[in-house]
């Protein structure tokens, strides 16, 4: 039997409003009330069950505990204190909290940020600064040892703005970062191997958009390896490490390195699509085995995981 537990209004006390325009600027709709009420009357430990129930992928999403391998393998250092740009609903926060000193949130959105106050609430050290990034990051009071981007930096031309948003938002992040910080990045792979076999462009819900170089769509964009590479020397990281997360970095079962690739035959949880529709172009199982065996993983890893160095 499923019992539900109230939890305090005190974890509101969390959100610092200070920059909140009084509206926000995106959101999923009815499902975030939901999401909302789970957190409230749901612990961490009884979250698996309500996504084992309700079968839907937004609860999956944002409330699964597998979402937080993609951090908490880190060597996060117990005195660090991190900036968590883009915390959303908290799918992150929890990992960071456990492992850091101080957490600080940034996000556009109200009703996410309560969900993450809610569904964090155990943990006293983290609070949710609610408004734009460009609004906050000029008020903020010191240099990060971490800053996190898990699944944040593709949205760089639509809050950013400018002719070369993406790189203006890694020199302000830079600026944020000490000089013996990590900047870690999360991102899909504009070239991964799953949007050639069928997948749709997960932002925009249409096939090839990213691979053809999203020639109908604006305000968001993902990278090959090359063209990250290409923007962290031009903002003057001068080290940097990718990490693969399969299948990717939403729902991250192993993560790979330079140093540990996959071989023929680890690359077997390929067709999982769970939050639309999809068309199956070829074997990917046996695509995968091929570009293992040249030596191509790091070009078509489905995504990136990138530690920079603030140095």
């Amino acid at each position: 039997m499923e019992i539900q537990t109230q939890k305090s209004p005190e974890a509101e006390e969390r959100l610092n409003l200070t920059y909140y325009g009084g509206s926000d600027l995106y959101s999923d709709g009815a499902v975030e009330d939901r999401l909302l009420e789970i957190a409230k009357t749901h612990s961490e430990e009884q979250l698996n069950e309500v996504i084992a129930k309700t079968k839907d992928w937004s609860v999956l999403y944002h409330f699964s505990h597998i979402r937080r391998n993609i951090v908490s393998w880190m060597p996060i250092e117990k005195e660090a204190e991190v900036l968590e740009v883009g915390s959303g609903c908290g799918a992150i926060t929890g990992a960071l909290a456990a492992m850091a000193k101080k957490v600080t949130c940034i996000d556009l959105s109200k009703k996410r940020s309560l969900i993450n106050a809610y569904r964090n609430s155990d943990y006293d050290n983290f609070e949710i600064l609610v408004g734009n990034f460009k609004d906050i990051e000029k008020e903020l009071p010191k240099q990060y040892d971490y800053i996190t981007l898990i699944g944040v930096f593709e949205y760089g031309e639509a809050y950013i703005g400018g002719e070369h948003p993406y790189e203006d938002f890694l020199k302000i992040l830079k600026k944020l970062l000490k000089p013996s910080g990590k900047l870690i990045i999360a991102i899909e792979n504009r070239w991964g191997l799953k949007y050639f076999a069928g997948c749709r462009e997960d932002h925009f819900g249409t096939f090839y958009e990213g691979i053809n170089g999203y020639p109908e769509s604006s305000g968001v964009k993902t990278f090959v390896r090359s063209e990250l590479e290409a923007m962290f020397a031009k903002c003057g990281f001068k080290e940097w490490q990718f990490y693969y997360p399969y299948p990717d970095y939403k729902l991250p079962y192993v993560i790979y390195s330079d140093d540990y690739l996959p071989r023929p035959g680890d690359l077997r949880q390929n067709y999982g699509n769970y939050d639309r529709d999809r068309i199956v172009v070829f074997n990917e199982d046996r695509v995968f085995d091929d570009v293992c065996r040249e030596g191509l993983f790091p070009q078509f890893s489905n995504s990136y995981l990138v530690e920079l160095s603030g140095e």
